[in-house]
């Protein structure tokens, strides 16, 4: 299926999650399911789903629904998740660690290939594998290493130091766990992730039940 020019940030954040409930019921041996049972499982509603799907050509067929193994196949073709990444994590702290300790990124093709830090008590270990190194290296092993991703989790005040670095050796994508929006020219992705954010929301909705 053929992507519309324009799509909405709103569809693009659904597309993992359909993806997820996709794995899930292909998992578990699903084989068709109409967008109205999607849609119960989602919590979405079916004319959304239908729409949301529209942005690439549509999917299924009227009166049967849709198979799941291809409308799973054919989102993760649209994220992109049948290709290999490369990616780096700058920062060796907890969050460092933790990422390049969850083993589902090489499920997905997001293969873990350095850490870096300036702590010289964590230089030279490493974790599930992955080395750690000297930080000062970092833009040499971007520039031989066919890097795509690069992981920022070091200090707010170290974070746009270090994008800028990882964008200027060639990364064209950023997910950023620092506590602050980084900034990136308009052809490089940027993700900021603020984790406080969605423990505010929960905090928020605690409140109102």
């Amino acid at each position: 299926m053929q992507k519309s020019n324009k799509v909405s940030e709103a569809v693009i954040r659904r597309l993992p999650k359909y993806y997820r409930y996709l794995k899930d019921m292909e998992k578990n041996g699903v084989q068709r399911i109409s967008s109205r049972e999607l849609s119960d499982k989602m919590g979405l509603t079916a004319s959304q789903i239908r729409q949301d799907f529209n942005c690439f050509g549509g999917f299924g067929q009227q009166g049967y629904g849709y198979n799941v193994s291809e409308l799973c196949n054919e989102i993760r073709k649209i994220l992109g998740l049948h290709k290999n990444y490369n990616v780096i994590i700058a920062g060796a702290g907890n969050l460092g660690q933790a990422l390049a300790s969850y083993v589902g990124f090489e499920r997905e093709c997001f293969t873990i290939k350095a850490m870096f830090d300036v702590n010289p008590k964590l230089i030279g270990l490493s974790i599930r594998g992955i080395q750690i190194l000297d930080i000062d290296t970092m833009r040499d092993f971007i520039i031989n290493n066919d890097i795509h991703v690069g992981v920022v989790c070091v200090p707010k005040n170290k974070a746009q130091e270090v994008t800028d670095a990882m964008v200027e050796c060639g990364i064209k994508s950023i997910w950023n766990f620092a506590p602050i929006d980084v900034g990136t020219p308009d052809n490089v992705a940027v993700e900021n992730v603020h984790l406080s954010d969605s423990l505010y929301t929960l905090a928020y909705k605690m409140n109102e039940i």
